[in-house]
């Protein structure tokens, strides 16, 4: 089951989502778009992202899930295809619009279904491994852009993506179908009369924390390998490299991570997640070049999904009966914070400002995001509190 969950995740998070950052170049290169059409072709998609999270909080219960992800995934692989038909960046974008929606409904609504069905066997502490599905999705991707760079252009280099995600989510989804979760186990309203709020002195913090997480990590995840197109040399190995550093980086970072918030605690790991990533963002605007492109490539690769799978198990547990409604409000707040990075570098590129120095606008999101994860309470002390 976590198998499935994460090739779903492969599918529309990689495959839909992160697969536009290493074909951005070649896009621009061939003509169809230029970067400011990019940043907001980027937009868009994660506009779309978000609508699909918020539609995830409007429909959380199990039942709900079970006819809304099967739909989703059936929207990405169909937008995926029409992808490959596209030469307007009117067009592309609403197309990635609507693709955006399928994977914010599916990048809650996946991990969530898995972890209440681990709950119930109390193996929550293995939930983080379905984040693996991205950090494979990102190698996937790479390699698939990199291979079919020579032999297809424009529209066309969406082909790939489009063929691979027909079988991946036609399995995954059948599997995930089967599992065997009690519809009233996602519905807080049904079984739990009087639901803690979504909102307290514990989860705003913690809420406050993932914003600057969300528009600190999408900068580099949508430009570092277009910065260092910029940056670099024509013909430099890190031009198509960086996004491989990325993937490579990103591989691990899961199984890392959810290890390391068992063993030590996800509060301490989740802090020294943002210490990490800000240094990583940081690395790509004080030392141009390939060493803050490498440094920023494995910093930011190896963190990211970390704080996905961090701040869920935390926010879990300081609100247990809130379930995948917690899951995705979360998600819905990463989704905007996603949406303003590129909306913010396209401002910033139309006065003049130049890509690479965007990155400053990361470096400032994930200091915010690291000073609040310090006043998030550890969630034992939260619920031994006296009551008010």
């Amino acid at each position: 089951m976590l198998a499935a969950g994460a090739t779903l995740l492969l599918v529309v998070h990689a495959l839909g989502r992160f697969i536009y950052t290493p074909l951005l170049p070649y896009l621009i290169s061939d003509g169809q778009i230029d970067p400011q059409q990019g940043a907001s072709i980027a937009t868009w998609n994660y506009l779309g992202y978000l609508v699909g999270a918020m539609l995830a909080i409007r429909w959380h219960r199990i039942d709900h899930i079970r006819w809304l992800l099967p739909l989703s995934l059936t929207v990405h692989v169909l937008t995926t295809l029409l992808q490959t038909q596209l030469d307007q960046a009117s067009a592309i974008a609403t197309s990635r619009w609507v693709n955006g929606v399928a994977n914010g409904v599916v990048f809650v609504q996946a991990p969530a279904l898995i972890l209440e069905w681990l709950v119930r066997r109390n193996r929550a502490s293995l939930s983080g491994l379905v984040y693996l599905g991205v950090g494979l999705g990102l190698l996937v991707s790479s390699v698939l852009v990199t291979f079919s760079a020579d032999w297809l252009t424009g529209a066309d280099r969406w082909w790939p993506a489009a063929l691979v995600s027909i079988p991946l989510a036609w399995w995954g989804t059948a599997r995930l179908l089967q599992l065997d979760v009690p519809v009233r186990s996602g519905d807080d309203q049904d079984a739990h009369p009087r639901p803690t709020a979504l909102l307290d002195r514990a989860s705003v913090p913690l809420f406050l924390s993932y914003a600057g997480a969300g528009l600190g990590y999408i900068l580099p995840m949508t430009f570092l390998p277009l910065v260092a197109t910029i940056q670099l040399p024509a013909g430099h190995w890190l031009v198509d490299g960086a996004w491989l550093l990325v993937a490579l980086a990103t591989l691990p970072a899961a199984f890392i991570w959810n290890h390391f918030g068992a063993k030590f605690g996800d509060l301490p790991a989740i802090r020294a997640n943002f210490g990490i990533q800000l240094l990583g963002v940081l690395a790509a605007v004080i030392w141009p070049g390939p060493v803050g492109i490498v440094l920023c490539a494995l910093l930011v690769g190896g963190t990211f999904l970390g704080t996905v799978l961090l701040t869920q198990r935390i926010g879990r547990a300081l609100h247990p009966h809130q379930g995948p409604r917690l899951s995705a409000a979360l998600v819905a707040l990463y989704g905007f914070t996603q949406m303003v990075g590129p909306w913010l570098t396209k401002q910033w590129l139309d006065f003049g400002g130049t890509l690479d120095s965007a990155f400053w606008i990361g470096v400032v999101a994930l200091l915010w995001g690291l000073v609040f994860t310090v006043l998030v309470p550890r969630p034992e002390d939260w619920h031994s509190r006296p009551a008010s």
